[in-house]
């Protein structure tokens, strides 16, 4: 909806603006009453020609002022507008008819004709004007413009007919002239008339305190203008000053209406919104949604030079969309420029998006650069156009059919068949090209200079990464890895006590296995355990803090916390006594794995020096694990009575009942699980 944003001022001054808004209504009854009050200066002037050309003009410009409202109302399809087209229409309208019917020019004498014409015009029109300010909802509203056609022809047919009757003097209009143009029973209905107009004037003054316009605002001064208007016509005596006042306020009320709609044709540089601030609420969100229909359109075309690298479109290539919009050169200019602004950030914040993405995608853990680039490729394009990325092989980076040479270096961005290029620099060396669309806007180099720096940065971390993999990560369990990376202030010494589940496991027979075989076959043995091992424990969750020879220890809740770490311990312990199993069987003479379980507070963190530290936990519960494990026969797993309670239902074990732990005080409690998911076994 057109609105007019009015020059700013202090609260202060606003009292005082409206102050003398009402000063200036205020004062053509202030002159009414003066000369009411004071006979000897309302002079009569009888002149009938001033008259008729005086009103008549007057008449036509705003019979005019009503049809384009009528125009704008069906445009719109709007039943507010109409309905103040109706009021203009119908005070305009009988305004000509009273030209008209003037004594002395087209008709000898004057007639009740002459007398009542304009009267009965403002009536109607106080009648359309109170009906246009209610609160229409669009039900209603289309009612309204439903009832158009009948209300043009009743309005057309009723001033045509008084007309003819005035001209010629026929009934009604045949009887004599009165001394007032309103007398007797019509005064309490002009009067009623008045009221209506102020009605009218309050309901409007409230709309433009919402939505401050000047069509508003000339609406409420000519509706003020028409009611004292209607009060001078009760008042005054034909032919007197006081009776010519009501014609002035006549031509100040269509004035200030005339004068709006010139001031907001300037403003909006076109007819189509002149009087948009008068419409409903619904059609203006409808008119408003059109605007953002048009502003998208807009982004669309731009954009769309933009993916392609072509020119942006000007106002030539928006024929279609402003002849559809109604909008003139001003406004497309405007829009233009409005979709342009649009147009740029929302590519700012796709690529600042697309950005982001690509940091997140350069995640911890080995990744194929040719995999990587692909992904990127999918981030970046929808944000950044026909984007290549070429990788540094054998001393050339080749990007499709086209081939750099490795040795592009760090220097600014050069220009090749028409495209962009930009080197990726891995640690000072050209490890591959950026291509991009060479566009005229002055920020399309820079924001592909950003691209290439952020590419830099993710393919050096990939690789980066994927060296971690190898000289980091398989020296260490992956979850300590990890939280390491996220938060190298983990690595501090130090630790922290909680509860955790630790799994012991070692070889039954190891030490004499040892002595009959070569070392060979020590290693082969260990790794074959190990690598079956390994899974079962890294699946479940859990933490391999330790290898000893052909023991290993694995923590559950450290460090990543988790609720069921008792369930993962077993599970894991159960993978594993079967995989060690399976090996066993088909090497009898190799020894076989023995597991304990248990679980409890520990003391957990980095322990070592400043030099040389490792992860590790500490405290009875893991002292009791190895116990545990200790005392376990080969191919069985030994669990705590803490471990077996945090399983609950659906475990079957077997109690071993109190046992002596060597170096501990006092028995302990232990169960040998046997399989998980079925019932707990009594003892």
């Amino acid at each position: 909806m057109a609105e007019t944003t009015f020059p700013a001022r202090p609260r202060s001054a606003r009292p005082v603006r409206f102050i003398v808004w009402s000063l200036h209504l205020a004062a053509p009854l202030a002159g009414l009453w003066l000369l009411l009050a004071r006979p000897h200066l309302d002079v009569e002037w009888h002149h009938g020609p001033g008259h008729f050309w005086l009103v008549l003009g007057v008449a036509l410009i705003n019979v005019a002022m009503g049809l384009w409202m009528g125009v704008a109302a069906r445009r719109r399809e709007d039943g507010r507008l109409f309905l103040v087209s109706l009021a203009f229409l119908s005070s305009a309208g009988f305004l000509a008819v009273h030209a008209l019917l003037t004594p002395g020019m087209l008709v000898a004498d004057a007639g009740i004709g002459f007398d009542l014409s304009h009267p009965v015009g403002l009536i109607i029109a106080s009648v359309f004007a109170f009906a246009s300010s209610l609160d229409l909802n669009a039900e209603r509203g289309a009612r309204a413009m439903r009832a158009e056609r009948l209300l043009w022809a009743l309005l057309i047919v009723l001033m045509v007919a008084w007309t003819v009757a005035g001209l010629l003097g026929t009934p009604p209009l045949h009887l004599p002239a009165q001394a007032r143009d309103v007398e007797g029973a019509m005064v309490p209905i002009a009067a009623a008339s008045a009221l209506l107009y102020v009605v009218a004037a309050v309901r409007y003054f409230l709309m433009f305190r919402r939505t401050a316009s000047a069509v508003l605002l000339s609406l409420v001064t000519a509706f003020v203008l028409l009611a004292e208007a209607m009060v001078t016509v009760i008042l005054a005596d034909k032919w007197h000053l006081s009776w010519w006042h009501w014609h002035v306020l006549l031509v100040a009320a269509f004035g200030f209406i005339a004068y709006s709609a010139y001031v907001q044709y300037r403003r909006e540089g076109a007819t189509a919104g002149v009087f948009d601030a008068i419409v409903l609420e619904e059609t203006a969100r409808r008119i408003r949604a059109e605007y953002e229909e048009a502003i998208e359109e807009f982004v669309a075309l731009l954009g769309e030079g933009e993916r392609t690298g072509s020119a942006p479109p000007r106002g030539a290539d928006f024929a279609a969309f402003a002849e559809r919009f109604r909008l003139s050169e001003g406004q497309i200019a405007v829009v233009e420029r409005a979709a342009a602004a649009l147009a740029a950030e929302r590519a700012t914040s796709r690529r600042l998006a697309a950005l982001a993405e690509v940091a997140r995608r350069t995640r911890v853990g080995d990744q194929d650069e040719d995999a990587f680039v692909r992904s990127v490729l999918e981030v970046v394009r929808p944000a950044y156009g026909d984007v290549n990325i070429g990788l540094a092989s054998d001393g050339r980076i080749r990007v499709e059919d086209r081939v750099y040479p490795a040795g592009l270096g760090e220097e600014a961005g050069t220009v090749r068949d028409g495209r962009s290029v930009r080197p990726l620099v891995v640690r000072g060396g050209t490890a591959g090209v950026l291509e991009g669309p060479l566009r005229e806007e002055e920020d399309s180099t820079a924001s592909l200079a950003v691209l290439a720096g952020q590419l830099s940065i993710s393919l050096e971390n990939v690789r980066l990464y994927r060296e971690l993999g190898t000289l980091f990560r398989q020296y260490m369990s992956p979850d300590v890895a990890a939280s390491l990376l996220a938060d190298p202030d983990q690595a501090a010494l130090g630790g922290r006590v909680l509860e955790v589940s630790a799994l012991f496991a070692d070889l039954r027979g190891f030490t004499t296995f040892s002595e009959a075989v070569e070392p060979a076959e020590i290693v082969r043995m260990l790794n074959r355990y190990h690598s079956a091992a390994v899974p079962c424990v890294l699946d479940n969750g859990g933490t391999i803090v330790q290898f000893v020879g052909d023991a290993l220890l694995a923590l559950f809740n450290a460090p990543a916390r988790q609720g069921d770490h008792a369930h993962r311990a077993v599970r894991a312990a159960l993978a594993m006594r079967d995989a060690s199993e399976r090996i066993a069987e088909e090497n009898p003479d190799w020894p076989r794995f023995r597991i304990g379980v248990n679980t409890g507070p520990a003391l957990v963190g980095n322990i070592g020096s400043e030099e040389l530290r490792g992860f590790n936990a500490m405290g009875d519960a893991v002292n009791v694990a190895a116990r545990l494990q200790a005392m376990a026969e080969p191919g069985r797993v030994v669990v705590g009575d803490a471990t077996l309670r945090a399983l609950g239902e659906g475990v079957r074990s077997r109690s071993l009942g109190d046992l002596v732990v060597k170096g501990r005080h006092g028995t302990v409690l232990a169960h040998e699980v046997l399989s998980a998911g079925a019932a707990v076994e009594t003892p």
